[in-house]
């Protein structure tokens, strides 16, 4: 029985480097890595000797005979993803393997390589990356700051609490926290006079500022970015506990990727089935509370080429309540020619809706495709959106989730435009590094941090023995610029 690789997929590849049979991918060094919504096992290749499951961080690798319910759909997903494929023009061996590529080696430090201070700012998924490449692949002695309390960034405070399996790759990288060559610094501000002190930085803050829709209303009161609902739930510390506002029985969230999921989710479901999670114990009582009906997800495009990845519609789908306003002869007819992402709506009920009406008995999502937002209407706080076609939607509050976006860090270059550090593989400048969505903007999930986060300290090491770290100072007055004085 070949196991298969199912929802919470981070795609960090851990899985790849310990199939004695090659029979994972898209695998690193491939051309669609990274590409891809997750990785996928060969149920023909798989010898269902289960060391992927072992090492996956997120349980998300099973025996497919095994899986129930919304998660059965993954066997034939991880088959789908081979279908055509010639495998036997792929074998070495026998048919059961797939070709190995040549082994690379894309660094080499000399012998004598002296241990480097490494300080690195921010500990969500790139600067944990960042660590533990440093920590298992040189002798450098690591400094991990950051501003909040608890460590974990973007898996603390912004994956689901509904996602517990998504959350247990903080686990992972929470063992490294006892490292004996890391100081863990929280709570600590940071800044470029860390470089005084240290032969490098790595900065991997995030992208932590919504994206501005550009539209009239968008900072009315009962206008939230999806940041501070995100945060809320999470019980982010910079986010107050009555912060969302749950007294209107429709909300409506501008965009459909991963992220307005959550939030549709959230706000619609039992909070019982929340009670044991993450969620703040603040917010679960808000929503026990709660009087929200009905969420819209508005998305500018149709169903062909809506932002959220298959596995979450698969997960939203699954409870029954999810359905697709029927508005446009257009969605129902990419749905009917599945064309692109509409096919995975084959089987979500169309309906018609009144917006001007109160939403229905019970809770409900609702997708309305061709709806890109106008203006958000209201005279002293939001009562609606106004989308394409002239069509008012009453709502009582608007979520803004169109992305995010970097913001800039004291001492160094910023780029308005995308909202980055401008960077070459991560380098900044010699001693300089950034790494994650600071460095390539809000891409990606998890996993794609690992690579990125590799090739900055790629670029580090690469630095270092060519000579071009800037002399540093010496360290005895560190702890006094850390605060710890």
């Amino acid at each position: 029985m070949a196991f298969a690789i199912t929802q919470t997929c981070c795609a960090d590849a851990s899985c790849v480097s310990v199939c004695p049979v090659n029979c994972i991918h898209p695998t690193p060094d491939e051309p669609d890595f990274g590409t891809t919504e997750m990785l996928y096992i060969d149920p023909d290749t798989c010898i269902d000797c289960g060391a992927c499951a072992d090492a996956c961080p997120v349980d998300a690798i099973f025996p497919a005979g095994d899986l129930t319910g919304p998660l059965q759909a993954y066997e034939e997903l991880n088959a789908q993803f081979y279908a055509g494929r010639d495998v036997l023009a792929e074998a070495t061996v026998a048919p059961n393997f797939h070709r190995w590529t040549p082994p690379a080696f894309t660094r080499v430090l000399p012998s004598d390589f002296a241990p480097l201070d490494v300080a690195v700012v921010g500990s969500g998924p790139a600067g944990m990356y960042a660590v533990e490449d440093l920590l298992l692949h040189t002798s450098a002695r690591v400094t991990l700051i950051d501003r909040l309390a608890t460590a974990g960034g973007l898996i603390r405070y912004g994956v689901a609490p509904d996602h517990p399996s998504t959350k247990k790759i903080g686990e992972t990288f929470a063992r490294f926290h006892d490292h004996p060559r890391l100081r863990l610094r929280l709570g600590t501000e940071a800044g470029p006079e860390l470089a005084e002190r240290h032969d490098a930085v790595i900065y991997a803050v995030g992208a932590t500022e919504a994206r501005r829709l550009g539209i009239r209303g968008e900072d009315l009161p009962g206008s939230l970015p999806a940041a501070s609902v995100v945060g809320w739930y999470n019980g982010h510390p910079d986010i107050e506990p009555d912060a969302v506002d749950l007294s209107a029985e429709r909300v409506a969230v501008v965009g459909t990727g991963n992220v307005a999921l959550d939030i549709a989710r959230i706000l619609t479901a039992d909070p019982e089935t929340l009670a044991g999670t993450s969620v703040a114990p603040e917010a679960l009582a808000w929503l026990r509370s709660s009087k929200v009906r009905e969420v819209v997800l508005l998305a500018r495009r149709g169903p062909e080429n809506a932002a959220y990845t298959r596995s979450e519609l698969l997960a939203l789908a699954a409870r029954g309540d999810l359905v697709v306003d029927a508005h446009d002869p257009r969605i129902a007819a990419a749905i009917e020619a599945g064309d692109g992402k509409a096919a995975w709506l084959r089987g979500v009920p169309r309906v018609a809706v009144d917006w001007s009406s109160p939403p229905p008995d019970g809770r409900r999502i609702v997708l309305r495709f061709h709806s890109a937002p106008l203006e958000l209407t209201g005279d002293t706080e939001v009562r609606g959106v106004r989308v394409t076609g002239d069509v008012e939607i009453s709502a009582g509050r608007v979520v803004r989730a169109a992305g995010f976006r970097g913001v800039p860090v004291p001492g160094l270059p910023f780029d308005e435009d995308t909202g980055t550090v401008p960077n070459t593989a991560g380098r900044v400048e010699p001693g300089t590094y950034v790494a994650g969505w600071i460095k390539r903007g809000p891409s990606g999930g998890i996993g794609a941090n690992k690579a990125c986060a590799g090739e900055t300290v790629g670029a580090l090491l690469e630095d270092a023995v060519a000579g071009r770290l800037r002399t540093r100072a010496p360290r005895r007055r560190l702890a006094k610029l850390l605060g710890r004085a």
